[in-house]
């Protein structure tokens, strides 16, 4: 090998693009004056595009693989130069290395809520938001339509442009769905899905596509939240209940008596008084009268009252107390009789009043009747 001919082979150029960033998107290869050395080898990696450009026009564009620059593969800069023959000089041209992988590490989410009509609630707003990729389709259309002359394009360029057109149309995916709010959460994936393609289409014309979208929340109003985790407290408790007034009132009575016992005082006793009421009504609401129960005749009545006497009961009713003196005067009106049922504290039962010495001994001071004349 002669002097001439390594000189030239120390002249060979490479150019290519080791990317140390994950956020740049078009990154154009630094060249003195633009001049590019006819020969020079080409390097485009998997992931990447090489666009060569001639004086603002693109000419060729490379896929990955390695290439050895001369005019038979550069046919459209030939032309646009006027290379009819080929030659050797160097030449000038800029050089834009695309990367065509996904970018994954882009959010989204709304700066404003979005109203949407619900199927149960009626008109809500929400709040949502998530994660999305996008992809490099057509390195010529991005060139044209976004990058332009710019040496070293990235994500945050254009995040936020795509943003606003993802919250755009997630109101109108949202609103055509027809889901119920509380059930949004189980479509996460298909809603997904559609925006992904709807935004796939509208930026088509700048080359880039939306391979996924990601939703992972979708959110209410703090004070509609709170609303419904009432809702739902209200139906745990009135699955147990009669009727959904006294389940209503049961709940409402529960939250007071928290409310009281975190403020302490009195008020925990007079709220709990209005709980067991609620609870009383729950179990037979006010509406309802419990079924009349007729008690055969000479039954015993009820047990009385704790208070100090004694008690009669005739054909099934009570009367008393009655102390020695009062049973007497029964015994003077006929009222108190043998059989006559008695009963005091300390008794088992009723008893007939002839079997107890204690009132068999206001019997005996009762007249015969009259003789017939």
């Amino acid at each position: 090998m002669g002097l001439l001919d390594k000189i030239k082979g120390e002249l060979v150029d490479i150019v290519e693009w080791l990317d140390d960033t994950r956020d740049t998107i078009v990154w154009r290869f630094p060249r003195y004056e633009n001049e590019i050395k006819m020969g020079a080898r080409l390097v485009v990696r998997e992931s990447q595009t090489a666009v060569f450009v001639n004086e603002g026009v693109i000419a060729d564009v490379f896929a990955p693989g390695t290439y050895t620059l001369e005019t038979q593969n550069l046919p459209v800069l030939s032309t646009l130069k006027g290379w009819k023959h080929g030659f050797h000089s160097p030449f000038k041209a800029e050089v834009y290395f695309v990367s065509t992988r996904q970018f994954t590490d882009m959010k989204w989410g709304t700066k404003n809520p979005v109203m949407m009509r619900d199927p149960e609630l009626g008109m809500v707003r929400v709040r949502a938001f998530g994660a999305f990729s996008v992809r490099v389709v057509d390195p010529s259309k991005l060139l044209r339509e976004l990058v332009g002359t710019d040496p070293q394009f990235r994500t945050d360029e254009v995040h936020e442009y795509l943003r606003q057109n993802m919250v755009s149309h997630l109101a109108s995916v949202l609103a055509s769905s027809g889901i119920p709010v509380i059930e949004l959460a189980a479509h996460h994936g298909d809603l997904g899905d559609q925006l992904a393609a709807r935004l796939t289409d509208e930026l088509a014309d700048l080359g880039i596509a939306v391979p996924k979208f990601v939703i992972e929340n979708i959110s209410l109003p703090p004070e509609v939240e709170a609303a419904l985790d009432k809702r739902t407290s209200m139906g745990i408790v009135s699955s147990g209940t009669v009727g959904s007034m006294a389940a209503f009132q049961q709940f409402q009575a529960g939250q007071a008596m928290e409310a009281a016992a975190e403020g302490g005082g009195s008020a925990g006793a007079v709220i709990g008084m209005g709980l067991g009421q609620s609870v009383g009504n729950a179990i037979v609401p006010p509406t309802q009268t419990a079924p009349a129960q007729t008690a055969p005749a000479q039954t015993a009545p009820a047990g009385p009252p704790p208070m100090p006497g004694w008690y009669l009961g005739n054909g099934g009713a009570q009367t008393g107390p009655f102390d020695d003196a009062a049973l007497a005067a029964q015994a003077a009106a006929g009222t108190l009789t043998a059989g006559t049922l008695i009963w005091r504290a300390g008794m088992a039962g009723w008893e007939p009043a002839s079997s107890v010495p204690d009132v068999a001994k206001h019997l005996g001071a009762t007249p015969p009747p009259l003789p017939q004349a």
